[in-house]
């Protein structure tokens, strides 16, 4: 029974914001234990009537049905879930750690619903005869698929541990991100004269000094944000303070008391485990692969060994170099991980002959905003236009209004760039609307999440390379949102298979480092003269400079991901103890650590959205290398014909096909490996083609 709500809620009324945006403005912690009560019970009640339905199972009344419940709790959830993730408080953690059994407890309810799942089911059965759009079918197959694959049609006693599972599995997810989160908190080393801030150059003092002043400190700050640590390592000269940031840094959630995660994470493996037996998996990597394009553990496998042994042995070249540069530089030490980005940042500048330093003045975060939107008009059509009648969650939030080629409004962007303590690290992608036709003309309100360093008051902030990539590869998912052109919920946006999820937002960055955007975009932020040719053509020259580290330490987590969920029954597992047998196994180069260690691995084991998928960029980044060499080859990075089939059927088309039938609509075959080898720099390519 949906209970009595109070008019006070900003939940419970219609919004008459522009865009019906949230009212951030009027909505407070204390209002959503309410909200999500109201809402569940509503939802609960729409489900119950949709299974109790007397009428012969139609899409109509069922699956459309099932589209077109839950309005007040996605609207809820996806208020919730940007203020928790962008500008947290100590009363929305509370909120979280309560709500997230809640949610996951509701969810497997209607998921093990047999009345419900004998309607689906026997849709699914007579889905040739029904006289659906390729659309429906296509929801259908998703619906029939997801109640299957949550359990549906176990027995009784299986439903019922699956459901102790499900939800001990969310508080278990939310436990760990708020473990990491406090931990990142905690630590800020404090800087305060010349000798602790030797090495650092201006754009890095002013962005620690922000920092400082931001926590309430004197002086300046390094915080945990890889947008501090990483140009902190790559620019100090001092090693003993290099040192503390990196083990202050990877160890996130692994220094013992009540925010440690090794626990948690033994647990997760072990229940993820069980849940994959009761479901008639081998093991977690068969369940998830299984609705996975690359369908198979070895199928992955095969990738990141191929992968994995040529950005190893570019890795072992590059490490005994830098050792020699030790040398040099008069140090009597064996490089340890601390020391690997600021020596090579050294051996960048003897052979490539530039610097970071050189470079972060052209980059400017507004002039790299600017080469997004460009690159989205030029491909698509769009254009964007500042809005400063829109609520937003914090001041720093930016918003634009997104328009079509022809003038129609397509959505609204949200971008918030900065780092601050009430924000998780990291960057990523989500939506407060997504967009679909069922209930008429819904426009998505589609948002960026990223932490920049953010420059001193009156001053730009300057981004580094990766900063500049890590916008664009945000922004791409952005736009899978933003064009998604879909009628059903269940497949718009961003809603398709893990492993192809990231190939709009990876394929986004090949742009940034096209010539032609450089030269219009990399404006020096105080002269506005371009970046010099010369720099210019040595930055993409050495574009796959250090390209081994950067890829043995992404691999190692994909590997090690893998490998924890192929493990059929994890009775007692140690997680360090696991950690450091998988990466002696494979040969970890002591001189590189993981990009993210277990116990800060939020991908996951916080949610587990990219359990046993990690893989899912390397796997997306064959498909965008292919994808990008389709524009290549018409000698035009911005053709119109190729960018037509990119929008119909990668950008724009959802989940509204299998992953691998949409590839091949788009570049008429599905790639292998080859492309990947060939821009990671990496020689002897293997032909490995993808599953599909």
């Amino acid at each position: 029974m949906t209970r009595t709500v109070t008019p006070e809620n900003p939940f419970f009324a219609a919004w008459t914001t522009p865009d019906g945006v949230p009212p951030f403005d009027c909505i407070a912690p204390e209002h959503f234990r309410q909200a999500y009560e109201h809402a569940l019970a509503e939802h609960e009640t729409e489900i119950a009537a949709i299974a109790a339905d007397r009428e012969p199972p139609s899409f109509a009344n069922t699956i459309a049905a099932m589209e077109r419940s839950g309005r007040t709790l996605t609207r809820v959830s996806n208020v919730f879930h940007v203020l928790v993730g962008a500008h947290s408080n100590a009363a929305l953690l509370e909120i979280e750690r309560d709500i997230a059994p809640q949610i996951a407890r509701h969810w497997n309810k209607i998921h093990t619903n047999a009345a419900l799942f004998r309607r689906i089911d026997g849709l699914a059965k007579r889905a040739e005869t029904l006289d659906l759009t390729a659309e429906q079918k296509r929801v259908l197959e998703r619906y029939h698929i997801t109640f299957r694959r949550a359990g549906a049609g176990l027995d009784g006693a299986a439903k019922k541990r699956l459901a102790e599972i499900i939800e001990r599995l969310a508080a278990l997810g939310t436990a760990f991100s708020q473990n990491l989160l406090a931990d990142e908190q905690a630590f800020a080393l404090s800087l305060k004269d010349e000798a602790e801030l030797a090495g650092l150059p201006n754009f890095m003092r002013e962005a620690l000094k922000s920092e400082a002043a931001e926590r309430g400190l004197d002086g300046y700050a390094v915080t945990l944000s890889r947008s501090y640590v990483e140009p902190f390592l790559q620019f100090s000269d001092r090693r003993d303070l290099r040192e503390k940031v990196f083990r202050a840094f990877i160890m996130r959630g692994d220094n013992g008391g009540p925010t440690d995660n090794k626990a948690i994470i033994a647990e997760t493996v072990r229940l993820r485990a069980e849940r994959a037996r009761l479901l008639g998996f081998a093991d977690f990597a068969h369940y998830r692969l299984d609705d996975a394009m690359a369908k198979t553990p070895d199928a992955v496998r095969d990738l990141l060994d191929t992968v994995w042994l040529r950005a190893r042995k570019k890795a072992l070249g590059d490490r005994d170099d830098l050792q020699v540069l030790v040398a040099e530089d008069g140090g009597n030490f064996k490089l340890a991980p601390w020391d690997w980005r600021y020596y090579a940042e050294k051996f960048r500048q003897k052979r490539c002959d530039f610097d970071e330093a050189a470079i972060k003045p052209y980059l400017s975060l507004e002039r790299m905003i600017e080469a997004v939107f460009y690159t989205a008009q030029r491909l698509f059509g769009l254009t964007f236009r500042p809005r400063t009648d829109v609520p937003v969650w914090h001041p720093d939030v930016r918003v634009w209004e997104v328009r079509r080629a022809d003038g129609k409004p397509l959505g609204v962007f949200f971008g918030d760039y900065f780092a601050r303590p009430s924000k998780r690290s990291g960057a990523w992608m989500t939506s407060l609307r997504d967009q679909e036709g069922l209930a008429g003309d819904v426009r998505p309100l589609i948002v960026n999440v990223c932490n920049f360093a953010k420059a001193a008051d009156g001053e730009p902030t300057l981004l580094s390379f990766d900063d500049a990539h890590t916008l664009f590869h945000e922004f791409g998912h952005a736009l899978h949102g933003l064009l998604s052109d879909v009628t059903y919920p269940e497949i718009a946006g961003t809603n398709v298979a893990t492993d192809f999820v990231e190939l709009p937002s990876q394929l986004y960055e090949h742009w940034l480092e096209q010539p032609d955007i450089l030269r219009r975009f990399a404006l020096h932020y105080q002269t506005g003269e371009p970046m010099p040719e010369a720099l210019l053509q040595r930055l993409i020259a050495a574009r796959n400079f250090n390209r081994g580290f950067a890829t043995v330490e992404y691999v190692a987590c994909a590997l090690v991901d893998l490998d924890f969920h192929a493990l059929a029954s994890p009775h007692e597992i140690d997680p360090a103890a696991f950690e450091t047998e998988a990466l002696n196994r494979i040969g970890m180069p002591g001189e590189i650590v993981m990009r993210h260690r277990p116990p800060h691995f939020g991908h996951i084991f916080s949610g587990g959205g990219y359990a046993a998928g990690y893989y899912s960029y390397m796997w997306s980044e064959v498909l965008d290398a292919d994808a990008f060499e389709a524009f290549e080859e018409t000698g035009d990075i911005f053709d119109p014909a190729t960018a037509k089939r990119l929008h119909d059927f990668v950008y724009a088309a959802g989940g509204a096909r299998d992953p691998a039938e949409a590839y091949r609509s788009f570049r008429g075959r599905l790639p292998n490996a080859d492309a990947l080898l060939r821009k990671r720099g990496f020689t002897d390519p293997a032909s490995t083609t993808l599953a599909g």
